[in-house]
């Protein structure tokens, strides 16, 4: 039987080193890092998040202030309410949950946040040095899955990594960062043919589709390592489950993240570190 991962009490340990440092960096600057969350609507989702966001600012010692507008607000008037806390000196880091309504741009959003507080990495010149593999604030998912196989003491190396899917905010970014540590990396995507012809040759194999249970063991090479990045609730249930069909592959694979308590609680993990990495080089700066 496989290893099951627990990102829970990886994130629980780096949490702990963290409100270590913050103490005694609150001590140094007169403050503590804060964290701006703009939350736009009442997606259930996304509320939840928030919520997860606020609570591990409070173990790690980090001031947490959340938006909330509603969904009918102008892109005009997120753009202004977003140049405000750019401009609001106590502010170290900005996060404006998505997705965002249809009629508001979520790219020209993420791009009016200042370089210096883009807490999430997605702004476009974080990404461009991302892949000019200049020093950058990561995005907090894929960061935080490096760090999981990193605590498995998984060899990344030359190792054969296929990811599942494409998106901005997982799949292209952790094929840099696999490929930064010498791995061999296929992308898949909905458009790819035969796809269980090629997760079987995974060393490594990053799930990200969005399709609850869509990985059965017909997918997966013996010993793979998987990361379970999907979270998908059931209707029929209400349960939470990943992409991957744990009970199918557990006995094939050498190790897997579980859903929930894989891969999310390192992503909020992430955030907390990119929060205090802003917040460091802000009051350095001046």
């Amino acid at each position: 039987m496989g290893k099951i991962i627990s990102g829970t009490d990886l994130a629980n340990d780096i949490k702990a080193k963290l409100h270590k440092e913050t103490t005694i960096l609150t001590q140094k600057y007169g403050r503590a890092p804060k964290l701006a969350v703009v939350l736009v609507g009442n997606d259930p989702a996304s509320e939840s998040y928030v919520r997860g966001k606020a609570k591990a600012s409070l173990v790690v010692g980090i001031t947490n202030i959340t938006i909330k507008r509603s969904s009918d607000i102008s892109e005009e008037e997120l753009l202004d309410l977003i140049d405000d806390l750019n401009n609001d000196s106590s502010v170290d880091g900005i996060l404006v949950q998505l997705p965002l309504p249809n009629h508001i741009n979520a790219s020209k959003i993420i791009n009016r946040v200042s370089l210096n507080k883009d807490v999430d990495g997605f702004h476009d010149l974080n990404v461009s040095s991302l892949w000019q593999g200049k020093a950058s604030i990561y995005p907090c998912t894929p960061k935080g899955i490096i760090r999981l196989l990193d605590s498995e003491n998984i060899n990344i190396d030359g190792a054969h990594a296929v990811v599942i899917g494409r998106s901005k905010i997982v799949g292209l970014p952790i094929s840099k960062l696999l490929l930064d540590r010498n791995a061999t990396v296929t992308i898949t995507h909905s458009h790819t043919k035969n796809l269980s012809s090629i997760t079987k040759t995974a060393d490594i194999l990053i799930v990200a589709v969005g399709v609850a249970n869509k990985i059965t063991k017909e997918y997966i090479k013996d010993n793979a390592c998987v990361i379970d990045v999907g979270v998908n609730r059931l209707k029929s249930t209400g349960k939470l489950v990943g992409d991957v069909n744990l009970a199918d592959v557990i006995n094939k694979v050498s190790c897997i993240t579980k859903v929930p308590g894989g891969v999310g609680p390192m992503t909020i993990c992430s955030l907390m570190e990119n929060t205090v990495l802003l917040y460091k080089n802000h009051m350095e700066e001046n």
